[in-house]
């Protein structure tokens, strides 16, 4: 079994920090209806993403330039890390990341967004905390 070194516990921590701000973000927008959902979406893309690079981190896994969920489950997975079966449904959310941010907008389910990025940025941090421990 793979023990991160200190430096990828640290870029890590760094990662779920920031997460962890695009969660809060998501969750302090959501409710404001005169923030369009491109913005509320792309924060809770944000925050599944850094959090699946915080698994690939951990894992020693080389971090691909993507934004795209499903591709990053994969490698995640390929890496030896088990994500959650909610994370694997997740891939809707990889338009909000770039796509969305510039095309003509459509509906998002704000609620499954933020539960989305809670549910990915609590594994993260459960992940790296068992790093820590080792």
């Amino acid at each position: 079994m793979f023990s991160p070194s200190p430096e990828q516990i640290e870029y890590a921590t760094i990662l779920l920090r920031r997460a962890e701000g695009d969660l809060e973000a998501c969750r302090v927008l959501a409710d404001n209806t005169n923030i369009d959902d491109n913005v509320v979406g792309f924060h809770a893309q944000q925050a599944v993403e850094k959090a699946l690079k915080v698994a690939l981190v951990l894992a020693d896994s080389e971090l691909p330039r993507t934004h795209d969920i499903e591709l990053l489950v994969d490698r995640v997975n390929e890496a030896g890390t088990k994500t959650p079966d909610e994370l694997s449904d997740m891939e809707w959310l990889t338009p909000w990341g770039a796509e969305l941010r510039y095309d003509e907008p459509i509906a998002l389910d704000r609620s499954a967004a933020l539960a989305a990025a809670k549910s990915a940025s609590g594994w993260a941090a459960v992940l790296l905390a068992d790093a820590q421990r080792t």
